[in-house]
């Protein structure tokens, strides 16, 4: 923070303060022309409902005065006055790391054991996997949603269809080290070749299609698409290349999404998670992301 700004922030903090402190001094001295204490105001209601002139409560007067020096001690041992660090040292950086440091030396040492353990082993260890989906509803709920079923452009983790493979190790990889899927558009195949590349790939999942127009797509296909697809357009978990045969579609299988794919390509990203949590954490979440599809 700049210097200009700090002296703003100190000069903010400090007005609301002594404007605090000036509304209790106006609000207490006596006006001119007010009725004395305890006599009528002058305003009545219903014939003999009256307003008093009653002074504040002395106790609420005197919370309010403590409310102002606890403010001002406050900003005073914490970091309330721009860019004054305060005199505690406290920084929420600080805090956040002895934290996390007080959580390792608590949880450290059973991720640790969980870590020496086969994913198949963590599998049948209920303990584990309620610690894995605790894992899970934190970190990966709000891309795979809580019951792990996905959406749009994001995988379902609960069926037996992998991008990058479903085995133990890839799925330890895949969120170890995060995936970056691509997939370029081909707008430079035209209105017509589009039209027939996302026919034939219709029939790749046994849909029907136009066949003319399917026949066509074919020979696309097969200059185009294979090298990532495969021959048989089964996919690549080397590279994340999704199969075209079955009846999952990360991003929709109508024919108007399937035109988009072609058109302008897609690109995912899955995060890594490597430094963020750890190779134990990471091999026990990972465990428990196996045992959805099983």
């Amino acid at each position: 923070m700049s210097n200009f700004w700090s002296g703003w922030v100190i000069v903010i903090a400090l007005a609301n303060i002594l404007g605090c402190v000036w509304l209790i001094w106006w609000a207490s001295r006596p006006k001119k022309g007010e009725a004395a204490k305890g006599s009528v105001t002058g305003h009545t209601w219903d014939d003999d409902l009256q307003e008093l002139n009653n002074p504040m409560p002395r106790w609420w007067l005197w919370l309010f005065y403590i409310t102002i020096v606890f403010g001002l001690a406050y900003i005073i041992i914490y970091p309330g006055f721009g860019a004054y660090k305060g005199t505690a040292g406290w920084t929420q950086t600080g805090q956040y790391e002895a934290e996390m440091k007080a959580a390792k030396e608590t949880y450290g040492p059973i991720f640790s054991a969980y870590a020496k353990q086969d994913a198949e082993k963590l599998v049948s260890n209920k303990t584990a996997m309620d610690s894995g989906r605790r894992l899970f509803m934190t970190y990966c709920a709000t891309c795979h949603g809580s019951d792990a079923r996905g959406s749009q452009g994001y995988p379902n983790l609960s069926d037996n269809d992998w991008i990058y493979g479903g085995q133990p190790e890839q799925i330890k990889a895949s969120i170890l080290d995060g995936r970056r899927g691509a997939m370029p558009g081909f707008a430079h195949l035209g209105e017509k070749g589009i039209e027939a590349v996302s026919n034939h790939v219709m029939t790749l999942s046994g849909r029907k299609a136009d066949a003319d127009k399917a026949a066509a797509g074919k020979t696309i296909f097969e200059a185009q698409c294979v090298a990532c697809h495969g021959a048989d357009a089964k996919g690549n978990i080397f590279i994340g290349a999704p199969n075209l045969t079955d009846k999952t579609w990360l991003y929709g299988s109508t024919k108007a999404h399937i035109i988009q794919s072609v058109t302008k390509g897609r690109n995912g990203v899955m995060p890594a998670h490597r430094e963020f949590l750890g190779e134990d954490k990471v091999h026990l979440l990972s465990a428990y992301i196996y045992s959805l599809s099983k």
